[in-house]
This record gives C-alpha cells, sequence and structure tokens, in this order.
C-alpha cells in the first residue's frame, strides 16, 4: 500500500538520480532511493515509535516552541533501532560517508516548518556531509546562496522515499527552508544523518 499517493512514483526499486552541479557545494537527490512499500513501513515505525518531543529555541528575545516535532539517535541520544541502522548503511554506501548521529524531525502538518538557516559551524571548524532521508508527504526544500544574488532559488520536492544528500561545503555558502503551507496535506518524517566531532554536546 502506498500511504502518500498524491504524486507519481516509480515501480519498486526505481531511482531518478539528480546532481544539481551546484556552484562552491555538492547537492544531490536520489527522489526514490527507498521502494514504496519499505518507505510505508519506515514512516509508520517511526511515527509510533520515535520519542517525539516539541524542543524550544531562542528568537528574538522570547522563547518559542519549535514549529515541528523531534528526536535524537545516536551519541548520547536515544541508540540506533534496527530500521535506522538499515537506514543508515545504505545511505552510507551510496554517500561514501560515515555518521555517528540522526536527527528525525516531524512535521505534523503544513504549519509545521524550518526557517531559512544554514547548519552552526561545529567548534572543530569545518562541516560535514549530510543525508537527508524523507517519509511521508511531500514537502519543498528551498535553497538559495548566502552572497551570490544571481543565484536562482531551487524549490526541491521531496517525496516519499527520497534520500537528499548536501555536501560538506553547504553550510558554507547556502541556506535552507521548508516553508509553511495553507494546503491540507498529511505528516511528513525527515532524517537527517549527521557527524559529530564533539559527542558532549549531544
Amino acid at each position: 500500500m502506498n500511504l502518500f499517493n498524491n504524486f507519481v512514483l516509480f515501480d519498486e526499486g526505481c531511482r531518478e538520480y539528480i546532481d544539481y552541479n551546484l556552484p562552491d557545494a555538492e547537492l544531490k537527490l536520489w527522489r526514490q532511493f527507498f521502494g514504496i512499500s519499505e518507505s510505508d513501513h519506515y514512516f509508520k515505525t517511526f511515527l509510533s515509535t520515535a520519542p517525539w518531543k516539541q524542543r524550544e529555541r531562542k528568537m528574538y528575545d522570547k522563547i518559542v516552541p519549535d514549529p515541528r516535532l523531534t528526536a535524537f539517535y545516536g551519541i548520547k541520544g536515544e541508540p540506533f533501532t534496527r530500521e535506522l541502522l538499515e537506514i543508515k548503511e545504505r545511505v552510507e554506501v551510496t554517500s561514501g560517508c560515515s555518521f555517528n548521529y540522526v536527527l528525525l524531525n516531524y512535521y505534523r502538518d503544513g504549519q509545521d516548518s524550518v526557517s531559512w538557516h544554514s547548519d552552526t559551524l561545529p567548534s572543530s571548524g569545518k562541516h560535514h556531509a549530510i543525508a537527508s532521508v524523507t517519509f511521508g508527504e511531500r514537502r519543498v526544500f528551498k535553497v538559495r546562496h548566502k552572497t551570490d544574488k544571481t543565484f536562482t532559488q531551487l524549490d526541491i520536492p521531496l517525496t516519499h522515499g527520497s534520500f537528499l544528500l548536501m555536501g560538506e561545503t553547504m553550510q558554507n555558502h547556502y541556506e535552507h527552508h521548508v516553508p509553511k503551507t495553507a494546503r491540507k496535506i498529511g505528516p511528513r518524517i525527515n532524517l537527517t544523518f549527521r557527524v559529530s566531532d564533539n559527542p558532549s554536546l549531544y
């Protein structure tokens, strides 16, 4: 059964690969990296078993709740589950990168979002690649260059079972954003596999 059928998916096991060939950074997309049935399985598993929490952050001198729920695994978060290890192994083989923790984001509906940002520079002074996997509703992932105003903003639809790889220089030169939408849409779970040089931070 395909839980998310508002867009056309390829046959089980097929993939559409896109290299965005960005100046100064690597950005690659496998539109159906995971098949339909396994994507449905992972979505239902994480939805029902992840220790979802709504965290808070400081914004404009106020403490506000994050507009989404999150869960951490690896380092000092929860231990990696069997499903997370399966996904981790597959994105590591394809990307050639190794990851030691994963952040799960649960977008409950179209009002959950992520504002424009690039990830904070680690204490080591060097960014690492990020493997982003989506299960659930399609959401638009926007990308813009930090300084080059001639760069045409990218609107990338991240669909059920897709895998987006952001190279290690991506955060230096680009910002990204998942906007709100007024459309009535279903939930989305996003996994971002990452590298921490300082395990005590997590």
